[in-house]
């Protein structure tokens, strides 16, 4: 079921750090510093998954095709 009214199942910054596969504490950091989307509900931050996905997609390094081999290593 999908709709303007239906709430997404929120993160807690536990679940985002496993996600990412960092720390709790860099999940801390990242927040501390409004690097990434995250809400706050009273007291607690929570986070969005459809927000966090286009914040991952939004810093995506796309690789150059001149910058590697025909190996998949990186030229010298």
């Amino acid at each position: 079921m999908t709709g303007p009214d239906v709430v997404p199942k929120l993160l807690t910054m536990d679940e985002l750090a496993e996600r990412l596969g960092v720390t709790q504490r860099h999940v801390r950091r990242l927040v501390a510093e409004k690097r990434v989307p995250y809400l706050k509900v009273g007291r607690f931050i929570r986070f969005d998954p459809a927000q966090i996905s286009a914040w991952l997609e939004s810093r995506r390094v796309a690789v150059s095709r001149d910058s590697v081999t025909r190996a998949g290593l990186p030229r010298r």
